[in-house]
């Protein structure tokens, strides 16, 4: 497995930027039980690391997959030396289509927070920012992060989405597993 990296912002009740209040977006999302969003979703979380794109030793650093920047960066070094200051954020690694159970990988200093299903593009979470697809998974099936908690049910879910939705693009996902750092950005 590949781990990769990434710095994201927080959504949660204190959100205060520009975007969709917290308020709205949980009435919109039906999600009612979340505690904050952790998601890949770039629309939702916005990615905080900010390569130089002029400058040719930065691309080695992005993670590309068929031509799409996927938010993520192949080092940790990286991510921090391209941050955009912020008080608080989100220090993940993720792993893209994992081939095993990622809540039994202990990863020093992170905790495993679940599995999202970003579109093939890796711009928008077909979890939390698609208006849910309730013929394939309900809200209960997210954990308080919006993010699924079983590796098989992840699998299961993506199955699914392309199966009850085979015209929909957000509906064609990779499945992602996501941990977050426990002190750096918190």
């Amino acid at each position: 497995m590949t781990f990769l990296y990434t710095a994201r912002g927080i959504y949660d009740k204190n959100y205060g930027e520009g975007g969709m209040s917290w308020k709205k977006y949980i009435e919109w999302s039906k999600l009612t039980h979340l505690t904050e969003l952790i998601s890949l979703d770039g629309m939702l979380n916005e990615v905080l690391v900010e390569p130089d794109y002029d400058n040719a030793e930065d691309w080695d650093f992005i993670h590309i997959v068929e031509l799409y920047q996927t938010g993520f960066f192949t080092t940790l070094d990286f991510v921090f030396k391209r941050l955009k200051t912020k008080e608080k954020f989100n220090l993940l690694t993720i792993v893209i289509e994992p081939d095993r159970d990622c809540k039994k990988i202990n990863l020093e200093d992170y905790e495993f927070i679940g599995y999202d299903l970003l579109d093939q593009s890796y711009d928008i979470s077909a979890l939390t920012n698609c208006g849910g697809f309730e013929n394939t998974f309900l809200p209960k099936d997210l954990n308080e992060k919006g993010l699924i908690d079983d590796f098989e049910k992840a699998y299961d879910i993506k199955r699914r989405l392309l199966e009850n939705n085979p015209d929909e693009y957000h509906a064609d996902t990779n499945v992602i597993a996501v941990w977050r750092h426990k002190t750096i950005g918190r």
